[in-house]
């Protein structure tokens, strides 16, 4: 996650709430009409990512623009950022569309719209531990393989600023935040904390590639589970809240 919990806030909104409140309700839903397995479907969930990514790309370049610590120019910023998006928008869609079609063979019980039933609960069930399956061996393994090569965020932030990081001013509590996620960090940079002449080699190595690491791995693990977590205390509490109803 770029910024780690100083764009914790930032990232939570332009990751989950333009999908979530846009692009699935508005957009996903009305285009696939419930054939989740059909041509439509793959198209529905093509068009959603792209505009999810477009909108969540816009709101990084206002962001990034409104935190008045770069120096980044707004207008050479935002045209680049939208295009690269584009391209990842149509690749997201299409692993969207895989995952659901997956689902829809294997289990389509579990999908909102099949009829309740006896079956339904374990198909669920064995869907969701598949796909936690799935996520442990990407994130565990998996990215080991992730590619070193800068990403759109990065990517446009290099070609904007004619290079790789920019700076600005910083307020002082912008630096006394910054120093703090510093130090509290457990997994700096998705690797195990390396200290002093360690630190400085790594930093002046090239990176490896596949980069094999337990730190990798357990940063992968650690993120996949606390994310089923919070989804899993999500659901608690709606359900909680249902009940009360």
């Amino acid at each position: 996650m770029d910024g780690g919990l100083l764009a914790l806030g930032c990232n939570i909104f332009n990751l989950g709430f333009y999908p979530a409140f846009v692009a699935f309700p508005l957009i996903y839903r009305p285009l696939a009409k419930g054939a989740f397995a059909s041509p439509r479907a793959w198209v529905a969930a093509i068009v959603a990512a792209v505009v999810g990514l477009q909108l969540g790309a816009f709101s990084v370049v206002l962001e990034t623009k409104a935190s008045g610590i770069t120096d980044l120019p707004f207008g050479t910023f935002l045209m680049l950022m939208q295009p690269i998006h584009l391209a990842i928008g149509v690749v997201e869609g299409l692993a969207t569309a895989a995952v659901v079609a997956f689902v829809v063979r294997a289990r389509p019980e579990a999908l909102p719209e099949a009829a309740a039933g006896g079956g339904a609960a374990h198909g669920r069930r064995a869907a969701l531990w598949g796909l936690i399956a799935a996520a442990a061996v990407v994130g565990g393994g998996l990215s080991w393989f992730a590619s070193t090569r800068p990403d759109g965020l990065e990517w446009s932030v290099a070609k904007a600023a004619g290079k790789e990081e920019v700076g600005g001013v910083e307020s002082g509590l912008h630096r006394r935040l910054a120093a703090v996620q510093e130090r509290l960090a457990v997994l700096p940079d998705y690797g195990f904390r390396a200290g002093g002449e360690a630190a400085a080699e790594a930093d002046e190595k090239e990176e490896p590639w596949p980069a094999v690491s337990a730190g990798t791995s357990i940063s992968g693990l650690t993120g996949g589970l606390a994310t089923l977590a919070l989804v899993f205390l999500i659901v608690f509490l709606l359900r909680l809240r249902r009940t009360a109803r």
